[in-house]
């Protein structure tokens, strides 16, 4: 048990240097943290004398990789928001309705005229001519029916189809309706996402609450106020065909016209076609720019679809206006001039350089599927984060003295190699938090206390053993040998059985339970290495070295 073969000397010597040269930049958090900055702004093109030197403060060679500090220690913004996945059942519905149209007009001859009429509950209605062909027109519209495409759903179809009189009613299947919300909700998560890291900011907790609910916690943000610019509205885009323009708002409209408000003109309304020329979907990319007064504006481009529809729709529409709509507001309406192809554009209006910036990332990430409804906000200051950092460090400060004397009081000599293996243990955790980009909070500087107390337990496990086995009259070095092979299988019982509560918390666990189980897990596999590897390797070497007829623990 106490030789070691060159290559595994080299190998453990090499793995405790990496972990202090990965954990080293964690000693100079604010500095790297400014450095890594700089980098990421040259790496967009923003190459200004200040930034170069910025990044310049530490040298390129060392690791710069931090461990990233959670809401509770670096303050931020945290946000429980509803996804109204209702929502989505209308605009499906709306979307079926050309579908049931074309199907139910190609029947006409023998069901008469067709005519959509308003429902309820999110279903779509359409009222007949001919109410004796009733049960004709419901096989028709079924027969749209398609199966549902997930597991739970198997075998299930996506609308329900029934009649009252002369009504058709067509609804979501339950089965498409939880298949529905699923998806919304993961679009939701997604969206949610790409718009806070588009916007730079350093890993947000964004996770599912319930079956509706979305919990999103971004460190480093100034309020929730800032968080929720990013990621309250829809920006949903879409492009209408404009029927008049008008200064009332109680206007009439008729069936499948909506009327909208202007958004930078007040007392002005416009009614439009409810299903839009062309909508987000076929947005490829959005970017701040200048219009050709030179003021604040986002362009925009399609895709080949959106291109092409757009580009017809412009040639057989000109010299009559269109409506550019931005989440339920007309932002302008242009009169088209011209065909318009290539598929790009520019969207003006009264913006401002920070609201076109913003504006564009959400127009990038998508539009969300459905509203936020917000539930809880809050704001976590700088100071309170310092104040948690402090206490946490004051508690790993306190614990780590405690246990280094106890140590060293208990067992002498050995116990200062406990100790040493111990400073390896925590340069160790984090060293791999800062390659994984883990997440530290103050349930995970828990975490490391608790781990600080357990990385000297197998430690103490086999110097009692070794105890025990000099008091047989064992030569120091038998004693040691037996120690560490007899403690081994209990030190491995004892530290699996603790990894796997740590794995079931981090499975099953959500927030401050994660993060606790991290740390936890973490520091679990690197101290069984520092007290199987590293101590008896330092005991190894003092051992040859010394070679002493006897030795008291």
């Amino acid at each position: 048990m106490l030789q070691f073969s060159l290559t595994k000397k080299i190998l453990i010597w090499v793995v405790v240097v990496l972990g202090f040269l990965f954990a080293m930049p964690n000693g100079f958090y604010n500095r790297v943290e400014s450095v890594n900055d700089a980098r990421m702004q040259l790496e967009n093109g923003n190459d200004t004398p200040e930034i170069i030197s910025q990044a310049s403060n530490w040298p390129s060679f060392l690791p710069s990789a931090l461990v990233n500090l959670g809401l509770d220690l670096r303050g931020g913004a945290h946000l429980l928001a509803r996804v109204r996945v209702d929502q989505v059942y209308e605009a499906r519905m709306d979307a079926y309705w050309p579908e049931v149209r074309n199907a139910l007009r190609k029947e006409r001859a023998s069901i008469g005229t067709i005519r959509r009429i308003d429902g309820e509950n999110y279903d779509l209605r359409v009222r007949i001519s001919e109410p004796s062909q009733i049960n004709h027109a419901v096989e028709v519209v079924s027969a749209l029916a398609r199966p549902v495409t997930t597991l739970s759903g198997a075998g299930s179809r996506d609308i329900v189809v029934t009649s009252i009189e002369d009504t058709i009613i067509i609804e979501l299947s339950e089965a498409e309706k939880i298949a529905t919300d699923t998806r919304t909700m993961d679009q939701s998560l997604e969206i949610i996402r790409r718009r806070v890291d588009e916007a730079g900011t350093r890993e947000p907790t964004i996770q599912r609450q319930g079956t509706d609910r979305v919990l999103i916690q971004v460190p480093g943000i100034g309020s929730a106020e800032e968080l929720k610019s990013i990621i309250g509205k829809t920006a949903k885009l879409t492009f209408h065909k404009v029927i008049q323009r008008t200064s009332n708002s109680d206007e009439r409209v008729k069936n499948r016209q909506i009327l909208l408000p202007a958004q930078d003109e007040e007392g002005v309304f416009y009614v439009l076609e409810k299903t839009p020329v062309i909508n987000g979907d076929h947005l490829t990319d959005a970017q701040p720019a200048f219009d050709q007064n030179n003021r604040p504006a986002v362009s925009f481009r399609l895709n080949t679809t959106g291109a092409r529809i757009f580009g017809q729709y412009t040639a057989e529409n000109i010299g009559t206006p269109f409506a550019i709509v931005l989440d339920q507001e007309v932002v302008s309406a242009p009169t088209i001039q011209s065909h318009i192809s290539g598929g790009s554009g520019i969207i003006t209006g009264q913006f401002g350089v920070e609201e076109t910036t913003l504006l564009s990332i959400q127009l990038r990430a998508g539009a969300l599927p459905a509203e936020l409804e917000y539930l809880q906000e809050s704001t976590v200051g700088p100071d309170l984060g310092q104040d948690s950092i402090d206490a946490g460090t004051l508690a790993c400060i306190v614990a780590f003295i405690a246990v280094l004397v106890f140590m060293s009081l208990s067992y002498g000599l050995f116990g200062i190699f406990a100790n040493v293996a111990l400073i390896i243990n925590v340069a160790l955790i984090f060293a791999v938090l800062s390659v994984i980009s883990g997440t530290l909070t103050l349930p995970g500087i828990a975490g490391i206390v608790l781990t600080v107390g357990m990385a000297v337990d197998a430690n103490v496990l086999v110097f009692e053993r070794i105890r025990e086995e000099l008091k047989k009259a064992k030569n120091p070095r038998k004693a040691i040998e037996l120690g560490y092979e007899r403690a081994f299988s209990a030190i491995i019982d004892a530290n699996i059985t603790t990894l796997i509560a740590a794995v079931i918390l981090l499975v099953f666990g959500s927030g401050p339970v994660k993060g606790f189980a991290i740390t936890l897990g973490i520091g679990i596999v690197t101290s069984v290495f520092t007290a199987i590897w590293v101590t008896r390797l330092l005991i190894s070497i003092w051992i040859e070295r010394k070679r002493p007829k006897s030795i008291e623990i």
